[in-house]
C-alpha cells in the first residue's frame, strides 16, 4: 500500500474515533450535514487565498483542512448507511475515466481546446440524462448550482449561455450596457429614489460588469479578490499614517483620511 493510502487510512481511523459515540469529540458528535457546511466553504476559501498570497507551506495544511471535510461527511454518511468513503473515491475515480476517453481509452483528443469542447459535451450528456429522469426538458444552465458566490455564478450562468450563441459579440457592446445600467441607476437617484428599483438596477450593473469580465478573460472572483486585498492593505496604512500623526482613525473625518489615502497611492507608485 502506497504512503498516501495509509495516510488517507489514518485519517478515516481518526474521523471514526472523533464521531465514536462512547468516546469521541462532543463538538464533532454534535455535527450534522448542514453544520459542516459552512465550515466546508470557509475552508475552499482559505485553500483560495493560500494560492493567491503563494504560500505553498500554508497550502498543505488548507488542503488537508479541506480534505478532511471530505471525510468528515463520508463518516456521517457511513453511520446512517448512506455511503462511505470508498464510495466518494471510486465515483470520482469513474467520473475522471468517463471524461478523459482520450487518455483512459483510444479517443485521440490533440489539444487542451478539444479537451474542454470534449469535457463539457461529456457533462451536457450527464445534465441531460438527469433532466430525462426528473421528467423535464435539458437547460444550458442545468447545474449551475444556486449555492455558489453570486459573482462566481453570474459568470458560470454567462458563460453557459454563450455556449448556446446567447452572448454580446465583443467588449465594446458590454461596456455600452455597464454604461446604460449606471445611466439608470443616475435616473433612479434623480428620480423617486425607489430602494427596490435601486436594488434591481444594482443588481443589473454588478451582472454587466461580471459579463465585460469574463469578455476580457478576466475571472471575476479572483479580480475581485485582488481588489478587496488592496483596499485593505491600503486601508491599514491609511490608519497607520493617522495615528503617527497623532490622529484617532475613527475621529479624523473623510479630507483627513482622503489625503492618507493618496499619500498611501503615491508611496506605492514610488
Amino acid at each position: 500500500m502506497s504512503d498516501a493510502a495509509d495516510a488517507l487510512d489514518q485519517l478515516l481511523a481518526i474521523m471514526a474515533r472523533l464521531r465514536d459515540p462512547k468516546s469521541g469529540c462532543p463538538w464533532d458528535l454534535a455535527q450534522n450535514f448542514s453544520s459542516i457546511v459552512p465550515h466546508t466553504i470557509e475552508e475552499a476559501y482559505e485553500v483560495a487565498d493560500a494560492i493567491e498570497a503563494g504560500d505553498m507551506q500554508a497550502l498543505v495544511g488548507e488542503l488537508g483542512d479541506l480534505m478532511f471535510q471530505v471525510v468528515f461527511y463520508a463518516q456521517m454518511a457511513s453511520e446512517v448507511g448512506d455511503f462511505a468513503m470508498t464510495d466518494v473515491l471510486d465515483a470520482i475515480n469513474n467520473k475522471m475515466i468517463e471524461r478523459h476517453p482520450h487518455v483512459f481509452s483510444s479517443v485521440e483528443i490533440n489539444s487542451a481546446a478539444a479537451q474542454t469542447v470534449a469535457w463539457e459535451s461529456q457533462k451536457a450528456t450527464e445534465r441531460a440524462k438527469l433532466a430525462a429522469a426528473a421528467g423535464r426538458a435539458p437547460s444550458a444552465l442545468d447545474g449551475v448550482i444556486s449555492a455558489l458566490p453570486a459573482l462566481a455564478r453570474a459568470d458560470k450562468l454567462q458563460k453557459r449561455a454563450a455556449r448556446i450563441g446567447f452572448d454580446w459579440r465583443n467588449a465594446a457592446e458590454v461596456t455600452a450596457k455597464v454604461e446604460e445600467e449606471l445611466a439608470e441607476i443616475r435616473a433612479e437617484l434623480d428620480g423617486e429614489a425607489r430602494p427596490q428599483a435601486i436594488d434591481e438596477e444594482i443588481g443589473d450593473l454588478l451582472f454587466s460588469v461580471t459579463n465585460l469580465a469574463r469578455h476580457l478573460h478576466i475571472e471575476p472572483e479572483g479580480a475581485l479578490r485582488r481588489a478587496n486585498a488592496k483596499f485593505e492593505r491600503r486601508f491599514r496604512r491609511v490608519e497607520a499614517i493617522l495615528r503617527a500623526q497623532g490622529i484617532d482613525p475613527t475621529d479624523a473625518g473623510i479630507d483627513r483620511m482622503e489625503d492618507a489615502w493618496n499619500q498611501v497611492k503615491a508611496e506605492e507608485r514610488n
